[in-house]
């Protein structure tokens, strides 16, 4: 054994309730093994590996009872990490207990070079001049399958992939050599080619340097593909454990059972995924299949309609490299001469890995990408616009038509405003509905539609899970009235169980509003079970 916790307990001390977010809570971690923990979002998988690395501590916010014990050798006396000097954690974080976090855009300072913020981490545990460590980062860098590693040593987080900045984080988390490595949702929102790599990469390096994985997730899929033994919690209690294989097979606890369903499949097609509360209920519906025979005749009567989008030969292309003189002579090409037409009332999936332009495409029809050529054509009050070539004031009527629901709830609302005042905004900014009065009772229409109710209108962000920040951005898009949704990998950072939620509420408002969707996801599995066609990109570099 090289890691144990014993009756951990967390409790968040607020101003008129306390929240238990983790609760006499059992754990072994053995040496060299690979064990997943899993749950949704709140149920303590994140904060427990928190306190495991000093980063959680007693205060008057937080009360924690319990142990972690860390043993360093077989035969040694066991460490209580939570009962470690706060001046005296570093010793132990990075050269004992590594972690890799679930965030790297958050997690990686912006303002600092990534190969300096990784040599930094070397120079301060391993004693190395900076020479010496900026050696090692850039073999670190290789190791982890970074290509062009001095550009990727030299480059700002802002300026290279997700999947690049997830390794970059795996490099640090393993420059010292940590006997036991903690990797938080480290595939959460990459694409599958990515998310292989990423799992691949920490096996081959659990191997390597002989550590113990302790690895986080709400994927089943991830879990069952590195993990040992598996851990599932809900409400900070454990609920089931045993042989990952065993428990995702035969789970026995409802909760189980309701995460394993919740996975949308890509060899069945529903009406309406199934949810947690379903088997919570023990309530769990026959599920209804969508038969060929009646996605054959959905798509014929989408097609014999005029088309609301089409897109020719769109290109959109960033300068990536210039001379002395300044003339661009390397080109990057987010998109490259992408046609697809959309049509009223259809859901049309853009699938592709990370960097294969999806996200920009989106963009680019919401003029936030700069398009080099190629033509967006909108039809609007039975005219044909063509968006390239409209002025800002003209482009204002069908900007509110077309709306743009992000992948991060939380960056993509203001911490300064409640929720309510976050979806009254866009009413006020289109001078839609007469008066302040009649705005506010639409938002709690609009909040009664997503599934929440009038109480959080006053709430803020920071008060919201992640599920309910999602909708309330698409409650936020939903309150100009649009026609057209541009849903930007919505549901890639969800709980399944959530997710489930989303998808279900996605299918109920188009029912409802005859909404018309551009679903960018990297998830094949989501795109099968709600979009009608599917648009495969690549990505291209040239010079």
């Amino acid at each position: 054994m090289i890691l144990s916790i014993r009756n951990l307990t967390l409790d968040f001390l607020m101003q008129d309730t306390t929240v238990r977010a983790v609760n006499s809570l059992n754990l072994d971690l053995q040496r060299g093994e690979t064990m997943g923990l899993v749950g949704e979002s709140g149920s303590g998988k994140s904060v427990t590996a928190l306190m495991a690395m000093g980063l959680l501590h007693h205060t008057a916010a937080q009360r924690i009872s319990g142990e972690i014990l860390y043993f360093p050798d077989e035969d040694s006396e066991p460490i209580d990490l939570l009962k470690i000097p706060r001046q005296d954690r570093w010793k132990y974080r990075g050269a004992h207990l590594s972690m890799i976090f679930q965030e790297p855009m958050t997690s990686l300072n912006p303002v600092m070079r990534c190969g300096k913020q990784v040599a930094e981490t070397i120079v301060q545990h391993q004693g190395l001049t900076q020479s010496e460590a900026r050696q090692e980062t850039l073999r670190l860098f290789s190791r982890v399958q970074l290509g062009d590693v001095q550009r990727i040593y030299d480059s700002y987080p802002h300026q290279i992939s997700g999947g690049q900045k997830q390794r970059v984080m795996i490099a640090m988390a393993v420059s010292c050599h940590p006997a036991v490595l903690i990797a938080d949702e480290p595939t959460t929102a990459l694409d599958s080619q990515t998310q292989e790599g990423i799992l691949q990469l920490l096996a081959e390096l659990q191997q390597e340097r002989q550590c113990s994985l302790l690895f986080i997730s709400h994927d089943l899929a991830v879990i069952s593909k590195i993990c040992n033994r598996v851990a599932v919690l809900r409400n900070g209690i454990k609920v089931e454990e045993g042989d990952t294989r065993q428990v995702f097979q035969q789970p026995k606890h409802p909760y189980t059972r309701g995460l394993v369903a919740c996975r949308p499949s890509n060899s069945q097609k529903l009406y309406r995924l199934p949810t947690i509360e379903d088997f919570l209920a023990e309530q769990q519906p026959a599920p209804r299949l969508v038969l060929p025979e009646e996605t054959a005749a959905r798509k014929q009567q989408l097609s014999a309609q005029p088309p609301l989008l089409e897109v020719q030969n769109l290109t959109v292309h960033y300068p990536v490299e210039k001379d002395f003189f300044g003339r661009t002579i390397k080109w990057l090409d987010a998109v490259q001469q992408a046609n697809f037409t959309l049509f009223p009332g259809e859901t049309l999936g853009i699938a592709g890995e990370s960097g294969s332009g999806k996200s920009t495409l989106g963009r680019a029809i919401v003029r936030m990408a700069p398009i080099h050529s190629g033509t967006i054509t909108y039809r609007m009050n039975d005219q044909r616009l063509s968006l390239t070539q409209l002025t800002a004031a003209q482009f204002m009527p069908v900007q509110r038509e077309i709306q743009l629901v992000f992948q991060d709830p939380y960056s993509s609302l203001s911490p300064g405003k409640s929720i309510g005042e976050a979806i009254k905004e866009p009413m006020k900014v289109h001078n839609l509905h007469e008066n302040d009065k009649k705005r506010q009772e639409k938002t709690i229409e609009l909040l009664e539609l997503i599934g929440l109710d009038g109480n959080f209108f006053k709430r803020y962000p920071h008060e919201l899970s992640g599920g309910q920040r999602q909708r309330v951005c698409i409650a936020r898009a939903l309150s100009v009235q649009p026609r057209l949704l541009i849903c930007d990998e919505i549901v890639s950072a969800l709980d399944v169980s959530v997710q489930a939620v989303i998808l279900n509420l996605l299918l109920d408002l188009q029912e409802k509003l005859g909404l018309s969707y551009l679903f960018i996801s990297h998830d094949q599995n989501v795109l099968f079970q709600l979009c009608d066609r599917i648009l495969q990109m690549g990505k291209v570099a040239r010079e």
